[in-house]
């Protein structure tokens, strides 16, 4: 488990490492100023998101995420015992 947690972590390591200072800073926030039509439809939706739910769509896919884990996990653990 202690293996799969830091191959994910140098995996995020990896990937972040080449990207500017600007980018992990608007990362963030999601307020990148861009002329792509979809990163503009996707701040849009998550203006909205935000503004009728108080999370971003980011930390909606990440609590269904946690819940989907905690879910697997008592499913494992009761086949185990």
């Amino acid at each position: 488990m202690i293996k799969l947690k830091l191959m994910i972590l140098f995996i995020i390591f990896i990937t972040v490492s080449g990207c500017s200072e600007f980018a992990l800073i608007a990362s963030g926030s999601s307020v990148a100023i861009s002329h792509n039509s979809y990163v503009k439809a996707y701040n849009g939706l998550d203006m909205m998101m935000i503004m009728h739910s108080d999370k971003s769509i980011k930390k909606h896919l990440y609590d269904k995420g946690k819940e989907h884990v905690q879910t697997l996990t008592r499913i494992a653990n009761d086949k185990n015992q």
